[in-house]
């Protein structure tokens, strides 16, 4: 199997299109992970990195998941570190408008329609780069608010000049953002793969060197301090456990209900176009991985606010609150799984329009056999898609929760317990899976094997 990998990878540098789309990519993905090193003028990049590897062994958080999606470029204190993530939530608020604004809806069904809701995305992300960049610099002032006591003056300008450190630091912030939005789009229209999702994969997996480490530290600890973990036994279970969650996303990842639909014969004009029969794909995790880090968003703030509830009114029913809502406490994990179950069928309530699947269908003459056209085909979608979101939805609360119950129950430290689960594996994964098809599909072009049996990526589970 290896071997036919090896081959598999050797045939794509014999493809002269393929092979300068690969280099390409890597060429721009280099270039993304400089912008993630490059510090802000003024800004001590070397305590931001000293907190960072301190509390390393105290979870992630808010910041912590901001810097994963920002390929570490918050802890280095870089141009990058508001990343590709406002681009994204940008996308993300003009799709839910799409699906509520009856005025987008149109303008994303007409001619030339997506251009400009993609233009509107861009005007939207500048928008945010400068809003979460000044509140970024604000809190570079005020260090001891946002990451704890302790970390230390972050800011090396004088108070004199703090205006000038917070106009350079926005629009430094939202140069390397918009930067990296259009390298992902370079990637995406002269490369390989989707290149904003490839530039948040190699930001998680440039993390593999800190968890190898904490992996070596686990078993070999310096010091000569005995080893708490034993590779004989914690050390094949994590081997296990990381093959059975591999295996586990790509089976949901690519798992699909393959709805039968038959085409009438019909004439248009005076051209007679026969019938057929083909099959509508509905995917198991049609949310992917947006019901996790909408979840991990939403929780972090009630804790933050009953803890500053606590600290200034001194009432112990908040603090009590506070501590039951830390992450890996029954409250949080129970609030998380429902949250994640409630914004998998919200993505799908918002982003799955069975109505105009069912009206295109009627007007293409395709029809779902057994099924009535118009309402009943409507009816017939979204009792499928319901069914089978429920199954997404449940393997997705289990994915998130397994990191944190390897970090709080069995003492796993942070960087490796987030390489089992959560939002890093289902993102690399799923991206990783993605690349391979349109390697594949250049492979098969030229009549090469792809990389696996018969040149195909399937997806039947």
């Amino acid at each position: 199997m290896f071997r036919s990998i090896a081959n598999t990878f050797v045939n794509c540098f014999k493809i002269p299109e393929l092979k300068s789309r690969i280099l390409f990519t890597f060429g721009v993905l280099f270039v993304c992970r400089l912008i993630s090193f490059i510090r802000i003028p003024g800004l001590s990049g070397n305590t931001l990195s000293a907190y960072y590897n301190s509390q390393s062994h105290a979870g992630g958080g808010l910041l912590g998941m901001y810097n994963l999606f920002a390929g570490g470029a918050l802890e280095h204190g870089a141009i990058g570190t508001l990343g590709i993530m406002p681009y994204i939530s940008a996308t993300i608020i003009i799709q839910l408008l799409t699906a509520v604004w009856p005025k987008l809806s149109k303008l994303a069904r007409e001619e030339g329609g997506r251009t400009k809701i993609i233009q509107y995305s861009r005007y939207l992300t500048v928008l945010l780069c400068l809003i979460q960049g000044f509140v970024f610099a604000i809190g570079f002032e005020s260090p001891d608010k946002i990451f704890g006591q302790g970390i230390g003056r972050l800011v090396l300008f004088s108070d004199d000049h703090i205006w000038w450190f917070r106009i350079q630091t926005v629009l430094l912030m939202t140069t390397g953002s918009m930067l990296l939005m259009w390298l992902g789009e370079q990637i995406t229209e002269r490369g390989i793969g989707n290149g904003v999702s490839l530039i948040i994969t190699v930001g998680i997996v440039a993390r593999l060197p800190k968890m190898f480490t904490g992996l070596h530290d686990m078993f070999f600890p310096a010091g000569g301090i005995e080893a708490n973990y034993h590779l004989a036994g914690t050390g094949l279970l994590l081997v296990i456990l990381l093959a059975v969650v591999i295996a586990g996303v790509i089976a949901i990842t690519q798992a699909q209900r393959k709805i039968p639909v038959q085409y009438a014969q019909r004439a248009v004009g005076r051209k007679m176009y026969a019938g057929g029969t083909s099959f509508m794909p509905l995917k198991v995790n049609y949310a992917g991985v947006m019901p996790i880090i909408f979840a991990q968003s939403i929780l972090m703030f009630p804790q933050k606010i009953f803890l500053i509830l606590d600290q200034r009114f001194n009432i112990a029913f908040f603090g009590d609150i506070a501590r039951s809502l830390n992450e890996g406490a029954f409250l949080y994990l129970s609030l998380y799984a429902l949250m994640i179950l409630f914004f998998s069928y919200f993505w799908v309530a918002t982003q799955f329009n069975e109505l105009q699947i069912a009206d295109d269908l009627k007007k293409n003459g395709g029809y779902i056999p057994g099924v009535r056209p118009g309402q009943g085909t409507s009816d017939y979608l979204h009792k499928a898609m319901t069914r089978i979101t429920f199954a997404g939805a449940l393997f997705l609360t289990v994915i998130a929760t397994i990191p944190i119950i390897l970090f709080k129950e069995l003492g796993i430290p942070y960087d490796v317990a987030t390489f089992f689960g959560g939002t890093s594996i289902l993102i690399a994964v799923g991206v990783l899976l993605d690349t391979m098809r349109q390697m594949e599909s250049h492979l098969m072009m030229r009549h090469y094997d792809g990389f696996l049996k018969k040149g195909r990526v399937r997806g039947r589970f």
